[in-house]
């Protein structure tokens, strides 16, 4: 089953919504900063953006910048920074769709590249 991950307040996110909902696809909104994913949903994120960290991070958000995860996420390690992920949701690239059976694992909204994973 699809999950998505997303913020009701964010337009990138309803945008994706949208254009589930018009592909006639199935799936699971879950509000990511209620209920983030999980370490093991983010580590197969991470192997789609070929271990990237930095494209899983919403680098534009608020906690991003006031915790200073720029200067942070360098050091870390890949464990350490999918656990910060899981713990805040905030700072997740959203909104994030996960189907494990599927092997589908995308995250931030591009219409294309939905597309090409979810059909």
């Amino acid at each position: 089953m699809l999950k998505v991950y997303a913020y009701k307040g964010c337009s990138t996110c309803r945008n994706a919504v949208k254009w589930l909902n018009a592909q006639g696809l199935s799936f699971t909104e879950i509000a990511i900063r209620e209920q983030p994913p999980m370490v093991d949903e983010l580590r197969q994120v991470l192997a789609h953006r070929d271990g990237q960290l930095r494209l899983l991070f919403n680098t534009s958000g608020q906690d991003y910048r006031a915790d200073g995860w720029k200067d942070k996420l360098p050091a870390l390690s890949p464990e350490a920074a999918l656990a910060a992920l899981a713990a805040n949701g905030n700072l997740i690239k959203r909104p994030l769709a996960i189907d494990a059976e599927r092997g589908v694992a995308v995250n931030g909204f591009n219409e294309a590249e939905w597309a090409a994973a979810l059909h």
